[in-house]
């Protein structure tokens, strides 16, 4: 599933246009993007055109809303379909964008409920009741029709007013709100409410002074206005599990002038990092706004930090001259699988997808390159990778191509007492058998499927032969009928030993193909594992005797990025260290203790301490 972006955007930022091309750089990172419209500026246009004044009521709190009676919602309707609504699609389609517009009462996109009557103050001071002001709350999001649009169209936009669910005339909604109601209901991934300023300022007489940081609570005290309805609607949108940011002055491109809110409040600083870092979602495809949040974190420290061109996070300090044989790669991965939640600190554990695979394991990367003491010649270099939960290992290609290391520790979950010296390769086959099309209870028929698994079990024993010790299992299957042929696909996951033959498993395979089958290697990489007498598996060895550990030494099953780096680098060696419990991985449970996140810190910033220490002979 693509990401899911709801963005908010007043009147006179649109007017502007340059957000248009943000909104469009955002489709081209193949995320989905639902467009909420402010109407301000359209409306006074409107307004001006047909020659009517927009009513005003005064709060008692001196603020002036629009006043909306019902026979006032059909010409708002007008200003935001006649005016706003055009002028977005104008701007999105000039960049080659498909776009849908709609006000969001049509046909009961979003339905909401009534305020009640509202208090107000006549120009002369009196305290007033008005019943009759058509204003809301949004109530209800019909998300199939929504997801459909979606899509369907590069760029959804929606604006106020909603539906009435008693029945009456249209309901106007504050944009904002509205906005944290369609994230919150469609699952969204990242919400963006943009302003006119640089987030939120402590100081609205100083441009500079943004607050980078809130909790529920922290930021209202610094909101006037209709910055006061942002805020409210931020904190709305913390019920779901997008990450949430009032960003500007007029952009989302700027994170020096963003309001980041956050949903769980860390229970000590030096595990601050690893909460933000697990409450902005980064499935695999959608790792950019993660990546620039740990840019940001790691400039703040004078960290040199860059994205790649894969999209990796790439932080480093030190020269790293290769004669002198101290360049220290720490590579974990940004992404996770998934299905999120928000995240939430309970009882010392950190609940959140991603919080064990592999987060905790790279913002303890992250921390210890802060810390560390580089020496001169020396290179420490943090890479967090895009893509590794799925099959492309997209970014530890990338790292593997153009980060060469003298060492390398693995950023993956064992739990802090472990030490994972290697993995197990990945034999990965797509199986296709085809047969004509037919009744299958004919004399001697067989059916597609009967034909696949057939295959599929004679290419487990072929392969098994050839590595005993393999595990295997069918991933997907799906069939197709056409009118003269009938197909049934099916993939096969190996899990093979570091010392099997890819070539003799690639001949064994490969061999089942027959009349009606085709068989196709999808990946084929191969297991990895060191010894325990290495020089990096000493110093990690002598960390833990430091922290009074006895440690346990692992060869993993699964696969890791170690596997596509030792597809091309010989005598380098390569450990996987991180906290957390690796088999809650992939699971709706999972979560990390900070007591074994503060172990598996103390260890990592002793053994790249020592590895730095060793003379270059002791190490060769």
């Amino acid at each position: 599933m693509k990401p899911l972006y709801v963005v908010k955007v007043g009147s006179a930022t649109l007017d502007r246009g340059e957000i248009h091309a943000e909104l469009a750089g955002l489709v081209g990172r193949g995320a989905r993007v639902l467009l909420v419209a402010g109407g301000a500026v359209g409306i006074e246009r409107h307004y001006r055109s047909i020659g009517r004044t927009m009513p005003e009521l005064r709060l008692a709190n001196g603020d002036a809303v629009r006043y909306c009676p019902p026979e006032e919602m059909p010409h708002l309707v007008d200003a935001y379909e006649r005016v706003t609504l055009p002028a977005v699609e104008e701007g999105l389609r000039a960049l080659g964008l498909t776009v849908f517009t709609a006000v969001a009462a049509r046909g009961g996109l979003v339905t909401g409920k009534a305020n009640r009557p509202l208090k107000t103050v006549s120009a002369t001071g009196r305290a007033t009741v008005v019943r009759d002001h058509r204003a809301g709350v949004p109530d209800e999001v019909d998300t199939v029709r929504l997801n459909a649009l979606l899509d369907a169209y590069d760029v959804v936009c929606l604006s106020p007013p909603v539906r009435d669910r008693d029945g009456g005339s249209p309901l106007n909604v504050d944009a904002d709100v509205l906005a944290a109601a369609l994230s919150n209901a469609l699952d969204a991934d990242h919400l963006r409410l943009v302003t006119g300023t640089a987030g939120l300022l402590t100081d609205p007489q100083v441009p500079g002074s943004t607050l980078r940081h809130a909790h529920r609570g922290e930021a209202a005290p610094y909101a006037g206005g209709r910055m006061r309805q942002k805020v409210r609607a931020a904190e709305l949108a913390l019920d779901g599990a997008a990450d949430v940011a009032i960003t500007g002055p007029h952009t989302m491109a700027d994170p020096d002038g963003w309001t980041r809110f956050w949903r769980t409040e860390a229970p000590a600083p030096e595990l601050e990092l690893l909460g933000r870092a697990v409450g902005v979602p980064s499935v695999s495809g959608d790792e950019h706004e993660l990546a620039g949040y740990l840019r940001q974190w790691c400039a703040e420290r004078g960290i040199d930090a860059e994205i790649d061109e894969a999209g990796n996070l790439v932080a480093t300090r030190g020269t790293g001259e290769p004669a002198a044989g101290r360049r220290l790669l720490l590579l974990g991965h940004l992404d996770t699988v998934p299905h999120r939640w928000p995240a939430e600190w309970r009882d010392g554990e950190l609940h959140g997808r991603g919080s064990v695979d592999a987060k905790g394991s790279l913002v303890n990367f992250l921390e210890v390159l802060a810390a560390a003491e580089v020496p001169a010649g020396g290179q420490l270099r943090v890479v967090g990778a895009v893509e590794e939960e799925i099959s492309s290992s997209k970014g530890a290609f990338h790292a593997r191509d153009h980060y060469p290391a003298d060492a390398v520790v693995i950023g993956e979950p064992s739990g802090s007492h472990k030490l994972t010296l290697g993995y197990f390769g990945l034999f990965k086959l797509r199986v296709t058998a085809s047969v004509s099309s037919g009744h299958s209870a004919g004399m001697d028929a067989v059916s597609a499927p009967d034909a696949l698994i057939r295959t599929l079990e004679e290419i487990r024993g072929a392969v098994l032969k050839e590595a005993s010790d393999a595990l295997s299992a069918v991933i997907d299957i799906h069939c197709e009928a056409g009118r003269e042929t009938q197909s049934a696909t099916g993939i096969l996951n190996f899990r093979i030993p570091p010392l099997a033959d890819l070539d003799a498993l690639r001949r064994a395979a490969l061999g089942q193909a027959g009349p009606g089958v085709a068989i196709e290697v999808l990946r084929a990489t191969p297991g990895h594992a060191g010894g325990r007498t290495g020089p990096l598996v000493k110093v990690f060895t002598r960390a833990f005797g430091q922290s009074g550990i006895r440690p346990t030494y692992v060869v993993k099953k699964g696969t890791s990025d170690m596997n596509t780096l030792a597809t091309t680098w010989r005598d380098v060696p390569m450990v996987a260290y991180g906290p957390g419990d690796s088999t809650l991985d992939h699971t709706d449970v999972e979560r990390i203790g900070a007591e074994d996140y503060r172990t598996a810190h103390t260890v990592l910033a002793d053994a790249v301490a020592r590895w730095f220490a060793l003379s270059e002979g002791s190490r060769s």
